[in-house]
């Protein structure tokens, strides 16, 4: 019975609890929901408070914009005033011109009626005058001028008749002068079609294209060829081929396979030029060394200095009078050695003699004296026989006729010269004023190479730039043509070319 009643007490009890917590949990929430209301109404005011504070700084910068706008408005108002003003007062300037214009005018009118009416008054008194005159003088005008002028010609008869003579023979000696510069003109292009082969070689090309490339760039590539070789380059319309000009047959034949090379590489360039150049004159060593050798073994000439072989072999890219140097040599080796056996005289020493006797010729541009002298002296650099020596210096008559042998290689060089067709002495005449050319331009200080071009009419000439500077190769210039007009005679003029030309190489390790 007690446990019943505790149960039911801890029942009650627990009944109490639970309505009281529920008592409490509903207090709780009411008072939570109070403090919720209390913060929504406190976000509204501040709310308000802030609209209306957006909406009191809008208002103001809405008023501030319109101020502005009505200032900018007045002030553009009174720009457009200013300026219709202005205008205003333009039209009024241009009115008042146009006014004073018209005044003008009209009084220019009035001039030129006045002007005009006293012109025509003028020519009225003229004519008036005229005719009082031709009544008075019973001539017209015209009768009074052919008077007047015959009177003239009757009083100055003899310093007209003088004046006369001298237009005549003035004339004359025109004419005269004209020509003989036709005749001159004539004649020097006669010449120039007889040594054109001696002056000039052709080198065949693939095609035409190539000649674009030989030129280079704004003339780049034709520029230094011609600086490396010497030779002037003319690339014209002829098909198929390009012509290599100049005096020395030495630089034609290293221009012409330095030329022919840089084709079949197809790289032409100026290092490359430079370089086919030199292989070129390497090669050309060995043609004259060979032509050197084979002369003297055609010759029958043994035991010479290959040294003196190689300059012999120089010889066949030089001409005498359009006659080939060597091959004349050759012939008269051959003569030489013929007169000799039939006058019993020593063979070997009239062949030696004959083959030696132009030797000069081949360093004579280079050294200071005639052939026959510089030909001496190399004979006896080589340490070759007196008796060779007294052979050959005798050819000209420089030197005594000392012995049989030196009378037969002088009669063996006329019979090889004076033979019909040998020589053309147009031909040496205008080489030597080349070689000429040439010697006076490299006889000043500071001259590189010196070339004679397009038929002695311009020489070209290449000075050390570290020797010379631009003032003195202009001075120099001026110079070289000073002394080109006192000691050389020439038709028409040279141009003086002096080249200075500064080329710095590094290499990078």
């Amino acid at each position: 019975m007690s446990i019943q009643i505790i149960l039911l007490i801890i029942g009650i009890t627990l009944a109490i609890g639970i309505s009281f917590g529920y008592f409490l949990r509903w207090i709780i929430s009411l008072g939570k929901k109070g403090s919720v209301e209390l913060k929504i109404k406190q976000m509204m005011l501040e709310a308000r408070d802030e609209s209306k504070k957006i909406i009191s700084e809008a208002e103001k910068r809405s008023e501030e914009i319109l101020n502005n706008s009505r200032e900018e408005i007045k002030e553009k108002e009174e720009q457009l005033k200013r300026n219709e003003d202005r205008l205003i007062k333009k039209e009024e300037l241009l009115d008042n011109r146009q006014i004073d214009i018209d005044k003008e005018s009209e009084g220019i009118k009035k001039e030129y009626e006045k002007i005009e009416e006293m012109r025509k008054k003028a020519e009225d008194f003229e004519e008036r005058q005229i005719k009082q005159l031709e009544k008075i003088a019973t001539l017209s005008k015209e009768e009074a001028k052919e008077k007047i002028l015959e009177e003239t010609e009757k009083a100055h008869e003899e310093d007209i008749l003088i004046r006369i003579k001298k237009m005549e023979d003035l004339g004359e000696e025109k004419l005269e002068q004209k020509a003989r510069e036709i005749l001159t003109s004539s004649i020097h292009r006669l010449a120039n079609s007889i040594p054109s082969d001696v002056m000039s070689t052709n080198v065949s090309i693939p095609s035409d294209e190539i000649k674009g490339k030989i030129i280079g760039k704004e003339g780049r590539n034709i520029k230094a060829f011609e600086r490396a070789s010497g030779v002037e380059v003319i690339v014209d319309d002829t098909p198929g081929s390009i012509t290599l000009s100049s005096f020395d047959p030495v630089r034609r034949q290293v221009a012409r396979i330095a030329l022919e090379n840089l084709i079949l590489d197809g790289r032409i360039q100026p290092a490359k030029i430079e370089e086919q150049v030199e292989k070129a004159k390497e090669e050309i060593n060995k043609i004259i060394k060979d032509k050197g050798e084979q002369a003297a073994y055609e010759c029958g000439v043994f035991n010479l200095d290959p040294r003196l072989l190689s300059i012999l072999g120089r010889l066949y890219f030089r001409t005498s009078y359009g006659q080939n140097v060597l091959q004349h040599s050759v012939e008269m080796t051959h003569i030489a050695g013929m007169i000799a056996e039939e006058l019993g005289a020593n063979v070997s020493i009239a062949k030696a003699g004959a083959l030696l006797h132009d030797i000069g010729k081949a360093v004579d541009h280079e050294v200071s004296g005639t052939h026959v002298e510089i030909g001496k002296r190399i004979l006896q650099k080589f340490e070759v026989s007196e008796d060779i020596v007294k052979a050959m210096q005798a050819h000209h008559e420089e030197y005594p006729f000392e012995t049989i042998e030196s009378v037969i290689v002088q009669v063996a060089d006329a019979i090889s010269g004076s033979r019909p067709g040998a020589r053309r002495d147009t031909v040496e005449n205008y080489l030597k004023r080349l070689k000429e050319l040439e010697s006076i331009s490299q006889s000043f200080d500071g001259v590189e190479k010196a070339y004679a071009l397009q038929a002695g009419r311009e020489v070209r000439i290449f000075v050390i730039p570290d020797k010379v500077s631009d003032l003195e190769a202009k001075n120099m210039a001026r110079n070289i043509a000073l002394k080109i007009e006192q000691e050389l005679k020439y038709p028409g003029e040279i141009k003086v070319n002096v080249i200075r030309e500064s080329r710095i190489v590094e290499y990078a390790r």
